[in-house]
């Protein structure tokens, strides 16, 4: 058994045994694999490369066991995994929702100059567009993850702001030419090859954004937006706090909703919602009405998912009406004070 160093684990595992086998490889090997991983990936394998520097070697031999361990453990499953995955997706989640999430996760087919962005940092990206058209600033945060879409956004002129929200959310299918092109204006990068459309934006891209504004100006740039569009500004409203949300609210809060919904709405909604959510939700009540709404979840037989989806849009829709009115705050949002 190896020696227990302070401040070390045990056993090598994760990003300390991820470490070890990379310090195995030479240079450009090394960088072959580095250059497939995302930004915070190699963040966290840069810090662990330095913990493990001066590693013994038992502890190399057991992090190569462990890699062979899982590689023996591989199977044929990812064959056809696109297709499967596209597939699942759509029908769980709805076609829009589904090609966001798609978008976001499915692996590139080709390097792009846009994925440079992420190694930016939000001051560096706003400075990079802010004299851009506004659609091509849209098309760039789309491009990014959410919380730093918010902090670009934020930088950008107030006058744009508005107006970018209302592009992200109308985006459509941005085609490979037209991304193309804005690399080249942007990164000053080499052409590649022509292909198919690239789908980012829409509503619940616009919404994840906004989740992640500060609420001062959250409320300025939604109530421009409704005035352009009231539709487009309800739908990134509904997108914005869905049930799953309630988890960020504190008990006081959550109480005094969860005191508000009918028992037989909230089993409904309770049915199949993760063990988390269901503890926070059951930790805002008292322990006898918890215990009532759980004896009768599980007596409960099997619900169709289109009554339970219904169920807690009626407690959101619910939750929104008494924020609305100053009853009740969702939380969530930072650490505005007023």
């Amino acid at each position: 058994m190896p020696e227990i160093v302070p401040g070390r684990p045990e056993a090598l595992k994760g990003s300390a045994a991820a470490a070890v086998l990379l310090m195995l490889f030479n240079e450009d090997e090394a960088a072959q694999i580095l250059s497939r991983l995302e930004p915070e990936e190699v963040r966290q394998l840069g810090y662990a490369m330095y913990d493990v520097a001066d590693v013994d070697p038992e502890e190399v031999n057991e992090a190569l066991d462990h890699f062979v361990a899982k590689a023996k453990k591989r199977t044929t499953i990812g064959y056809g995994a696109t297709r499967h995955i596209r597939g699942a997706m759509t029908k769980a989640l709805g076609e829009e929702r589904a090609e966001t999430i798609l978008a976001r996760i499915t692996p590139p087919t080709r390097s792009t100059q846009l994925e440079m962005l992420k190694w930016m940092d939000a001051k560096e990206i706003a400075v990079l567009i802010e004299a851009e058209h506004p659609q091509i600033m849209a098309i760039v945060l789309a491009h990014l993850e959410a919380p730093v879409a918010a902090d670009v956004l934020q930088l950008l002129p107030s006058e744009y702001q508005e107006e970018i929200v209302y592009r992200i959310a109308t985006l459509g299918p941005v085609s490979n030419e037209a991304l193309e092109d804005l690399e080249q204006l942007l990164l000053r990068g080499p052409v590649g090859k022509q292909g198919a459309a690239s789908q980012r934006g829409g509503t619940v891209e616009a919404a994840a954004i906004m989740n992640n504004v500060r609420k001062d100006n959250e409320q300025r740039i939604m109530k421009a937006v409704a005035k352009r569009d009231k539709m487009i500004a309800q739908t990134i409203e509904e997108e914005m706090f869905v049930f799953d949300n309630l988890i960020d609210m504190d008990d006081k809060n959550l109480g005094a909703l969860m005191r508000t919904i009918d028992n037989t709405v909230l089993v409904v909604a309770l049915k199949g919602v993760n063990d988390m959510l269901k503890g926070k939700i059951f930790g805002s009540m008292s322990a006898r009405a918890a215990q009532a709404i759980a004896d009768e979840i599980e007596e409960r037989g099997p619900i169709r998912l289109a009554e339970v989806l219904e169920a807690q849009k009626l407690i959101i829709a619910t939750a929104r009406r008494m924020a609305d009115a100053g009853t009740i705050m969702l939380g969530g949002k930072g650490n505005d004070f007023v």
